[in-house]
C-alpha cells in the first residue's frame, strides 16, 4: 500500500477520530498513528497479517473505545495494551494468541471481548477482574476445563463453543449476572454438567448442543422445569 494512501486515511481519520484499513496485507502497525494518539476512538486493522503491537505506541491511545484486530497473525499481546482506560470493545479473533497479558484486569472500561479462534488452553482468570464485561466469546480455542474462579465472571453471555471442555465447575451457577452460556459442541458427559446451572442460577439460555449427551436427556435432570421457568419468562421479555 502506498505512502499517500495511508496518509489520505490519517488525514480522514483525524477528523473523524476512525481508522480503519481492513484486508491491505499489512505486517505491521502503522507507526503514522502515533500523530493520532489524542484523538482517535476506533481502529479496524482487520483482516491483515499484523504479527504484533507496537508497546512504545499501542498504550498511548487515551481516548480509544474499540479496537479491532481480527485475522491477523498476534501470537502475544503487549503488556501496555492494557493502558488503554476507555477501551470498551476488543475483537482479536482469529489470531494465534496463547494468553492474555497479566495486566489484562486494568481494561476497566471493557464490556465485550472477542477472543473466538485463537488457542488459549484455559479461561484467563484476568477476566475475573474486569467488572464490566457483559460479552466473552473465547470459542473455538483449546479449552479443557472451567476453574472454580469462573464464579466471579460478571459477564452476561460467555461463549465456550467448539472447545475441549469435558469439566465444569459448580461455581459457574455463582456468576452474578450470567444469562446465557453456550457450551455446544465440546467433550461434555451428562454427569458433568453441574445441576446447578438449571436449578440454582440466573442463566436463561443453556446451549450444549453437540457434546457426549442427548439432549433429551438433559430435559430428565432435576431443575430442568426451572431453567424452563427463566427461558420462557426471559422469551416473553423480548417477544
Amino acid at each position: 500500500m502506498g505512502n499517500s494512501a495511508l496518509r489520505a486515511h490519517v488525514e480522514t481519520a483525524q477528523k473523524t477520530g476512525v481508522f480503519q484499513l481492513k484486508d491491505r496485507g499489512l505486517t505491521e502497525f502503522p507507526s503514522e498513528l502515533q500523530k493520532l494518539t489524542s484523538n482517535l476512538r476506533t481502529i479496524d486493522l482487520s483482516n491483515n497479517k499484523i504479527e504484533s503491537l507496537p508497546p512504545m505506541i499501542i498504550g498511548k491511545f487515551t481516548l480509544l473505545k474499540s479496537l479491532s484486530l481480527n485475522n491477523n497473525k498476534l501470537t502475544v499481546l503487549p503488556e501496555e495494551l492494557c493502558n488503554l482506560k476507555k477501551l470498551e470493545m476488543l475483537s482479536l479473533n482469529n489470531n494465534h494468541l496463547r494468553e492474555l497479558p497479566s495486566t489484562f484486569g486494568q481494561l476497566a472500561a471493557l464490556k465485550t471481548l472477542s477472543l473466538s479462534g485463537n488457542q488459549l488452553r484455559a479461561l484467563p482468570p484476568q477476566l475475573c477482574s474486569l467488572r464490566h464485561l457483559d460479552v466473552v466469546d473465547l470459542s473455538k480455542n483449546q479449552i479443557r476445563s472451567i476453574p472454580d474462579i469462573v464464579g466471579e465472571l460478571q459477564v452476561i453471555e460467555l461463549n465456550l463453543n467448539q472447545n475441549q471442555i469435558s469439566q465444569i465447575s459448580v461455581k459457574i451457577s455463582c456468576c452474578p449476572r450470567l444469562k446465557v452460556l453456550r457450551l455446544e459442541e465440546n467433550c461434555l458427559e451428562l454427569s458433568m454438567l453441574p445441576q446447578s446451572i438449571l436449578s440454582d442460577s440466573q442463566i436463561c439460555l443453556l446451549a450444549v448442543e453437540g457434546n457426549l449427551f442427548e439432549i433429551k436427556k438433559l430435559r430428565e435432570l432435576e431443575g430442568y422445569d426451572k431453567y424452563m421457568e427463566r427461558f420462557t419468562a426471559t422469551k416473553k421479555k423480548f417477544a
